[in-house]
């Protein structure tokens, strides 16, 4: 069994965005609703890789064939809203690292909130051996090189990691790079796996 344990950010330990914060997002960007979120997403994944805030918001509208009047606030809103974490997904980090598991972060996550987490949260991120953020490697998952990236970085292969992620596409990606891999459902579920995990030296 693997006997380092990896964890996505988004959906796992930080909350995914509040029905309220996607309504402040749409109301700043004064497009319909549901051609807003498609462009969002699918101009997303050159955000995760590093691109700028400036430009990835230049990329929505222009998929959307309109100009956004206040961009910086478009950013800070998009920002705040990705910044809130589960409590109880907390409490099992410092449960595992105080354990003496291993652990490891593998997020998909833009530039500009490293450092609002780093600063709002540098307790339990401490825990980790290793943070592995697309925005710094330039790929993002469920690209291979992403899970291969985050092993090296831990100092194991893909073989030795237990992987925890809210998307299905990118658990299959993890198991298909050699991790054990599983779509994340609760805290207990994670106690309850790690329960069969080795600790490591």
């Amino acid at each position: 069994m693997a006997n380092v344990i990896v964890f996505d950010l988004y959906g796992v330990i930080a909350r995914t965005q509040s029905a309220a914060a996607r309504d402040r997002i749409v109301e700043l960007a004064g497009a319909p609703e549901e051609p807003f979120w498609e462009a969002y997403w699918a101009c997303r994944p050159p955000y995760d890789a590093g691109q700028d805030g400036a430009a990835y918001w230049d990329a929505v509208a222009e998929r959307l064939g309109t100009r956004f009047a206040d961009v910086p606030a478009l950013i800070d809103a998009d920002l705040d809203s990705w910044c809130h974490v589960d409590p109880a997904m907390v409490d099992v980090v410092h449960e595992l690292a105080d354990q003496g598991h291993r652990l490891g972060l593998l997020s998909n996550i833009i530039q500009e909130l490293v450092p609002r987490w780093e600063m709002r949260h540098g307790d339990w991120l401490g825990r980790f051996a290793a943070l592995t953020y697309s925005c710094r490697i330039g790929v993002a998952k469920p690209e291979r090189r992403a899970y291969e990236i985050c092993a090296e970085r831990m100092g194991t292969t893909p073989g030795d990691i237990l992987f925890f992620d809210d998307n299905e596409a990118n658990v299959l990606a993890a198991r298909e790079a050699g991790m054990t891999a599983e779509v994340f459902e609760s805290a207990q579920q994670v106690r309850t796996l790690a329960q069969h995990v080795a600790l490591t030296p």
